[in-house]
C-alpha cells in the first residue's frame, strides 16, 4: 500500500514542484477536489518563488493541514489548527533543521550558479525527502485531530 508521502513524491516526480505535491496529496489522501488543488500552493514552491524563504514542502503541509482543519467561518476559532501547525513546523524543524529553503539545500535559485549547485549536488533527492516527510508529518497529524 502506498502512503499519502508516497503519492506526494510521485506527484514531485510527475512535474509538479514541493508545495503542489504536498497539497494534492493530502486533498486526495481526505477525499477533497478543487479545480484550486494544486494551483494554490504554486507560489509557494522553490522557497517562495525562488526567494529561499520558507520551504515549499512546509508550505504545502500548511496548506493541507488548512484543508483538512481549517476554519469555515470567520466566527470558529483557529486555536487548534495553530496548535497542530506548530506541531508539524517543529517535527520538521527537528528532522531538517530548519523551515527555509535556503538553509536546507544550500542553494539560491535566482542565480546559474546557485541552480548549478543543486542540480550538480542532486538536492532535488533532498527535496524528494522532504515533500515525502511533510507529507506523512501533516497527514499523522490529521488522522490524530
Amino acid at each position: 500500500m502506498t502512503t499519502t508521502g508516497e503519492n506526494a513524491r510521485q506527484h514531485f516526480l510527475s512535474g509538479y514542484k514541493c508545495a503542489e505535491s504536498v497539497l494534492l496529496a493530502v486533498a486526495e489522501q481526505q477525499g477533497i477536489e478543487s479545480d484550486l488543488i494544486p494551483s494554490i500552493a504554486s507560489g509557494f514552491c522553490s522557497g517562495m518563488a525562488r526567494t529561499g524563504g520558507l520551504c515549499g514542502a512546509v508550505a504545502g503541509g500548511v496548506l493541507g493541514l488548512g484543508l483538512a482543519c481549517g476554519r469555515q467561518k470567520a466566527d470558529q476559532p483557529v486555536d487548534k489548527l495553530y496548535q497542530v501547525e506548530k506541531i508539524f513546523l517543529n517535527q520538521f524543524t527537528e528532522k531538517y533543521g530548519s523551515t527555509c529553503c535556503a538553509a536546507l539545500v544550500h542553494s539560491d535559485f535566482n542565480t546559474p550558479e546557485g541552480q548549478a549547485h543543486f542540480n550538480e549536488n542532486q538536492l532535488i533527492l533532498k527535496c524528494h525527502q522532504m515533500v515525502e516527510d511533510a507529507t506523512n508529518m501533516v497527514v499523522d497529524l490529521i488522522e490524530i485531530e
